[in-house]
């Protein structure tokens, strides 16, 4: 009897805190939604800027047999070396395909000619697979480029008729820190800003200290800036701690401004602070928070390019990504450290984190405020 009571009672509370139960029943689902269905390491469909100086009917075959192999999506035609270099710094472009203007003329005269594929390697799970989709195709070409000259022309050959060369920008040697390291700058970041801004309020609220601050001379903004400055400079201070780290420990390049780095974190922080905001007001206690602040980080850090290339994803989880801010922040921190570009080529992720914050902190404080009255 003591037992079965004791039981009867678990299942009240339960009952009580519909929200825990809730998170313990979904939270599993979605991870098993996120491995199963939107976790796909094969990735097809790079988009692809070609540079092609020679505009030959070969090279017509050449491109088709690109498009073809499903790993390349032929976007952008590029007028110069100067357009490719752009559109693969920007990551509009994952690889890019030069064709020199000698192309035919080399292939029908000396037998031999070179196609120069740029890779981005700044995510070297996206690298090897254009790295190995691109030489497995120049070699089936070279077969049949010899079977179209003769039967006698594969045992003369000395060197395959197409000279696949593949150059490999920003992370050459394919190290999987360099491309994983920087990106968790920003997985801490997110942590940091939404689990402690969660937990700070709902600890004022338990201890029941928050009411007292609201009924203190003390106005509204004075104390959400009170609480967000600390969080700020202890976010601030991991990250520069964090980089340290990449840099002396992994050896991660740091090629932009760092500067500027710092400046558009702040961007990325305020709409993070505005969901630990947004999720102080929701939990009562301090577990939900924490399960409420593991609901909201989950989904980022598995959707957003962190661990596995989006390129590889199905649309819907692609969807899904372009509307999490850390997919934007992840572009920023890798574009800054990794490539070394300026402003000007983050705009398209930049006004993403613009609307984010500006969103997520005016309806968290909304939310803030109306709880509390």
């Amino acid at each position: 009897m003591r037992l079965a009571g004791m039981i009867w009672k678990e299942f009240i509370h339960l009952r009580r805190d519909p929200l825990a139960v809730t998170l313990m029943l979904f939270v599993p689902v979605a991870m098993l939604f996120i491995f199963g269905y939107a976790i796909n390491t094969d990735v097809k469909h790079l988009p692809t800027v070609v540079f092609d100086q020679s505009r030959d009917v070969e090279v017509a075959r050449l491109l088709e047999a690109f498009a073809n192999s499903q790993y390349f999506d032929l976007r952008y035609r590029a007028r110069d070396l100067e357009e490719v270099t752009r559109l693969i710094d920007a990551g509009w472009a994952k690889v890019g395909i030069v064709i020199p203007p000698d192309f035919a003329r080399r292939l029908t005269g000396h037998g031999s000619a070179a196609v120069q594929v740029i890779v981005d390697a700044s995510d070297p799970m996206v690298a090897t697979s254009a790295v190995n989709a691109a030489t497995a195709l120049g070699l089936e070409r070279s077969i049949t480029l010899l079977r179209r000259a003769g039967d006698g022309a594969l045992s003369r050959v000395e060197a395959p008729p197409l000279d696949v060369r593949i150059r490999a920008w920003y992370n050459p040697d394919l190290e999987s820190a360099i491309f994983i390291v920087p990106g968790l700058v920003g997985a801490l970041l997110m942590q940091t800003t939404i689990t402690i801004m969660a937990m700070a309020v709902v600890r004022e609220r338990e201890r029941g200290t928050l009411e007292a601050l609201i009924v203190s001379p003390i106005r509204r903004w004075e104390l959400m800036l009170g609480k967000i400055v600390p969080n700020l400079l202890v976010a601030y201070g991991q990250m520069t701690l964090a980089l340290a780290v990449a840099h002396f420990v992994f050896g991660v390049p740091i090629r932009g401004s760092l500067a500027l780095l710092y400046l558009l974190s702040a961007l990325f922080m305020l709409g993070t602070l505005g969901v630990g905001i947004y999720i102080s007001t929701v939990a009562s206690t301090i577990p939900q928070a924490m399960q409420l602040g593991f609901l909201a980080i989950f989904p980022s850090i598995y959707l957003s390019g962190l661990l596995f290339p989006i390129e590889g994803m199905p649309w819907p989880a692609q969807w899904l990504a372009a509307v999490i801010p850390l997919t934007y922040f992840l572009r920023i921190l890798r574009g800054i450290i990794l490539k070394g570009i300026g402003i000007g080529y983050l705009w398209p992720d930049i006004y993403p984190l613009v609307l984010f914050g500006a969103a997520a902190f005016t309806l968290s404080v909304l939310r803030f405020r109306k709880s509390l009255d």
